[in-house]
């Protein structure tokens, strides 16, 4: 019986896991984080093209550098703070205190916002000293490169938002470190993108 038991066996019908293999639970965090740093990549491509025609650009005669408000310090520090805030989540998530986890998504989501307001006003301040769109090659670069980089801080809410929903609803906090650990990376790359971005308009 047992020879004929192994030979009549159907192993499509196990309903076990493979030794070494993993489960599609076990893959999905993977899968994420995959997709989110093939997504960086991306990012990270779009804005060395713009980098790339914006100090090409400069080259040329008809180029008037536009002041950087001293706004644009602030918002650099907000974002910094909203980035740790994240930082922070993630360490504290792993304790199962969901007001903690409630406390550090606050935060991040008031400084992120307070980075994009401070976006707009600084945006503001420039165009009503006259450094319109269209007036120079330098403005449009400006306003183009951080219009860039605050939508995707702006999807970036959308994400965030999405996890402080979950956890308002009740959710078990272990079920959303996943979705933590890749805000936090995001906000980490978003970070590192904007000090790049905001050094390189200061050097011009």
């Amino acid at each position: 019986m047992g020879l004929i038991g192994e030979i009549t066996e159907k192993p499509w019908e196990q309903r076990g896991v493979l030794d070494g293999a993993l489960s599609s639970e076990d893959t999905l965090p993977e899968a994420s984080r995959i997709a989110l740093y093939f997504f960086l990549m991306v990012v990270t491509a779009l804005f060395l093209l713009f980098g790339f025609a914006y100090f090409l650009r400069m080259e040329l005669a008809d180029w008037r550098p536009i002041p950087e408000p001293n706004l644009l310090w602030f918002n650099t520090l907000v974002l910094v703070f909203a980035s740790v805030a994240l930082q922070w989540t993630t360490g504290v998530v792993t304790q199962s205190r969901s007001n903690l986890v409630l406390l550090g998504l606050l935060l991040s989501g008031i400084f992120t916002a307070a980075f994009l307001v401070g976006q707009v006003y600084a945006w503001q301040l420039l165009i009503d000293q006259g450094y319109y769109l269209s007036s120079n090659p330098a403005n449009s670069f400006f306003y183009l490169i951080t219009g860039l980089h605050g939508l995707h801080v702006l999807g970036g809410m959308f994400v965030w938002a999405w996890v402080m929903f979950k956890m308002v609803s009740g959710i078990e906090v272990s079920e959303v470190l996943t979705s933590l650990k890749l805000c936090a990376t995001y906000w980490h790359f978003l970070l590192l993108l904007w000090i790049v971005l905001f050094y390189s308009l200061l050097s011009t």
